[in-house]
């Protein structure tokens, strides 16, 4: 009975351990986690100066890191998912560090001008009621 009983536990084991899913993002979709850090951080009213210049220099250079890793992954090649299409057909905007830097603009300036906004329109926009 024992014996019985220590295969079922082992049997149950296993299949838990086969049947077990594990979630694995691959190196696009770490890059679009990170971009989503560092935009939320550019528009985010909540901290100071200082708080938000510290978090955009550590999100820098992860996503310089990243940026790196998706534009050397040889196992995207050949893949056409559409996170994949949508990245390198949007190079200003997947890339935003290093499409900042080869346009000499800010960060911020770069990634507002990529969905179509200016320095400008931000300054005559005004807050209505609708």
């Amino acid at each position: 009975m024992f014996r019985f009983f220590k295969s079922l536990a082992t049997a149950l084991t296993i299949g838990a351990v086969l049947t077990a899913t594990t979630a694995r993002a691959g190196t696009v979709e770490n890059l679009e986690r990170e971009r989503a850090i560092l935009v939320e951080t550019l528009l985010s009213n909540e901290m100071t100066a200082e708080e938000r210049v510290a978090k955009i220099h550590v999100s820098k250079k992860r996503l310089i890191d990243l940026e790196r890793i998706v534009l050397r992954d040889k196992s995207l090649v050949g893949r056409n998912t559409p996170a994949i299409k949508r990245a390198f057909a949007n190079y200003d905007l997947t890339f935003m560090v290093h499409a900042s830097v080869e346009k000499d603009r800010s960060l911020a300036d770069h990634w507002l001008s990529q969905i179509g906004l200016n320095n400008r329109g931000l300054l005559d926009a005004q807050m209505r009621r609708r």
